[in-house]
């Protein structure tokens, strides 16, 4: 089953600062503007040399109406003609990437994002999945990870059966709470009934894998509510759970502005919140994964982790950590070779580049040696809860304790604090810390040295 967690609420207030989530390292904070077309091409060839599978991240920007929570990258609209422009250049995107990338390379993983990826049509989905099939080769077998997010209130049994014969075989809902009231709050009211309707299509569809996500900490929430939220979602027995903390940043998100926020739970209730989320979850046989995610032992991310596999990227975690990623689409992040590249965030901009017949690449960040390094040692920490510094040195060819003195002199009020348990040449995270692995991670962050956490990072918690 893996380490558990343990929930100690002084610990949790005492830690629980503002901090990035590392689904990256450099995180997109450092992402810049001398990162373009060129260094990507170059990157892209690098990366042809090693010849590993690749990962592809299509980004689908569209939604029908704002979820007042949300913070990623969408674009409101009713009109089927903004998809049908979006997909044209989305079409010229694709084949000007796969131009960069050894056809022989299968692509082992895929992943919809949005956005909402459903308001497509399953017609221009499957198109869409026509022409990443005419432009790279994507792996046909059960190993393949095919998933898409999905809105449930806009998809019926025949578009699950659509999407199962295009090739997907994982599935993401978004639920967030089940509590009418709380789904009034956020603009995003969606009947249990319809729900558990869309989960039983999926299994009937054929889904391997279906992922819920939740979120704690919404306006109206209180302990009772969310609790029947968790009863009647683990009683569909999803393989993955992923139950967030809503970060309230109305200074940057422009939608969260329409939330009252003296409606919002109090920080104790929010603490109270995720330990009850925790003790449920756990007691329900579901395996903390971290961060905000939960599994079931079978489930493939426990494997990874229990092997010491498992790895972050933009779309949280993941057991591919030997693909390179290529993001497709407005604001899409992707990783190759050495390169953190984001494209255009705004469809202007995006369908300009591509107009052009050029690679719509807006910023990034170029890893450094110390970069490689760092983070590797806190991929670890923030993944499998453990880093051998032997094994780092033996890797990098570098003496360990002397390259991280500052960072190992750091650590020792953590490890007073049990978050930690320091041994020659290891950091072990406790079940204590598993839930502020941020803050262990933070320790080696060398950005975070030069500036402190910017605020528009979330809280640990």
């Amino acid at each position: 089953m893996g380490a558990q967690v343990r929930f100690d609420a002084e610990l949790i207030r005492r830690y629980d600062c503002n901090g990035p989530r590392y689904t990256s390292y450099p995180t997109a904070v450092q992402f810049h503007d001398g990162i373009g077309e060129k260094a990507y091409r170059a990157a892209a060839a690098a990366s042809n040399e090693t010849g590993n599978p690749l990962s592809l991240y299509v980004h689908v920007p569209f939604c029908a109406s704002p979820c007042f929570y949300c913070g990623c990258n969408k674009i409101i609209t009713r009109s089927p003609e903004k998809a049908e422009t979006y997909l044209g250049y989305l079409h010229r995107e694709i084949a000007l990437q796969a131009e960069l990338f050894d056809r022989v390379r299968p692509v082992e993983q895929l992943h919809f994002g949005g956005g909402t990826p459903t308001f497509l049509t399953p017609t221009q989905l499957g198109s869409l999945m026509d022409a990443l099939g005419s432009h790279f080769s994507l792996d046909s077998t059960p190993r393949r990870e095919f998933s898409i997010e999905i809105d449930p209130r806009t998809v019926a049994a025949p578009y699950l059966h659509d999407l199962a014969t295009m090739g997907f075989n994982r599935v993401s809902l978004g639920v967030q709470d089940c509590d009418p009231d709380v789904q009034q709050a956020v603009n995003r009211v969606q009947p249990i009934e319809e729900t558990l309707r869309v989960i039983d299509s999926a299994r009937r569809a054929g889904f391997g894998s279906i992922s819920i996500d939740l979120i704690y900490g919404l306006p109206l929430q209180t302990l009772a509510r969310f609790d029947r939220t968790l009863t009647s979602i683990l009683a569909a027995r999803p393989e993955r759970l992923a139950v967030y903390g809503y970060a309230h940043l109305p200074q940057v998100f422009k939608a969260q502005r329409q939330i009252n926020a003296e409606d919002l739970p109090s920080p104790s209730t929010r603490l109270a919140l995720l330990e009850m989320t925790i003790e449920r979850l756990t007691a329900a046989g579901y395996v903390y994964i971290g961060m905000d995610h939960f599994a079931l032992p079978g489930d493939e991310l426990v494997r990874a982790q229990a092997e010491g596999k498992l790895h972050r990227n933009f779309q949280g975690y993941s057991t591919r950590a030997h693909c390179d990623i290529i993001g497709m689409g407005v604001s899409s992040i992707g990783k190759v070779a050495h390169l953190y590249a984001q494209n255009q965030k705004t469809l202007r901009d995006y369908y300009a580049a591509m107009a052009a017949n050029r690679l719509p690449v807006l910023r990034g960040v170029a890893l450094t040696r110390d970069d490689e390094i760092r983070r590797e040692v806190i991929q670890q920490i923030m993944c499998n809860d453990t880093i051998d510094f032997g094994a780092l040195g033996h890797r990098f060819a570098l003496d360990a304790n002397s390259y991280f003195a500052s960072e190992f002199a750091r650590l020792d009020p953590l490890a007073r604090d049990g978050l930690i348990a320091l041994e020659p040449g290891r950091i072990t995270v406790t079940e204590t810390g598993r839930l502020l692995r941020r803050n262990v991670a933070m320790i080696f962050d060398a950005y975070l040295t030069r500036a402190p956490a910017a605020p528009a990072y979330s809280r640990a918690i």
